[in-house]
């Protein structure tokens, strides 16, 4: 019995072990996920993590490469360089959004694996054909990458952190906390305040962003 099962058993992989470290993020947060907890994920000794993972920073590394390889770029098009710039944007928000516990580590492997680097390759391309040299469009495109991922890690309603019920409780405390604020004072901020903790659409919460860095990035282009 011991033998059928052992030749039952799944193979333990590299993507395998990836895989469970990205959904136990999404579910339960990066702090869940280690070396010890994957282990018992897949029935194995933490000692046979090893052979695939040094320790949990080569762990991390491996969830950064597996978000940045999932970055689908879009055919270069016809369009406008900022329109084009805003499709690479969306593409690189499309990898990273439904990783929120996650998404913070793919700025580690852009530069270190292959479609980290065609992605880097893209952002600069298109900013140069926008006119900014080449010192300032690593800078811009940098900022760019690191402003989609900061808009996925504060979204002010993540889909997947906790229940509807405990979500509304928690925007309701928040909401509250700031409604109790002297409107002579603070007028915006009380007039704000749902606003302020959280977002009516998800979806034209990102959308909108996205159009406020291009538009932004257009406005400033100089060489």
């Amino acid at each position: 019995m011991a033998n059928r099962r052992t030749a039952t058993r799944p193979r333990l992989s590299r993507d395998a072990i990836v895989a469970s470290a990205v959904s136990l993020a999404d579910a339960e947060g990066l702090d869940a996920v280690t070396i010890r907890r994957l282990a018992q994920e897949h029935g194995v000794t933490p000692m046979a993590m090893y052979w695939h993972f040094n320790d949990k920073d080569a762990l991390l590394d491996g969830i950064a490469e597996f978000l940045v390889g999932e970055v689908r770029l879009p055919e270069p098009g016809a369009g406008t360089w900022d329109e084009q710039l805003g499709d690479v944007l969306r593409a690189f928000l499309a990898a990273i959004e439904p990783h929120p516990a996650v998404a913070g580590l793919a700025l580690k492997r852009i530069l270190a694996s292959e479609p980290g680097l065609l992605l880097a390759e893209r952002a600069l391309t298109l900013l140069e054909q926008g006119g900014f040299a080449p010192a300032r469009a690593a800078q811009v495109g940098r900022y760019l990458l690191c402003a989609v991922i900061t808009l996925v890690t504060s979204d002010p309603n993540p889909h997947n952190a906790v229940s509807a019920e405990a979500r509304e409780e928690i925007l309701r405390h928040k909401r509250g906390a700031l409604e109790v604020l002297s409107p002579a004072r603070y007028p915006h901020v009380v007039a704000a305040a749902p606003a302020l903790v959280g977002c009516a659409d998800r979806d034209d919460y990102f959308a909108f962003n996205i159009d406020l860095l291009v538009q932004g990035t257009r406005g400033v282009r100089r060489t």
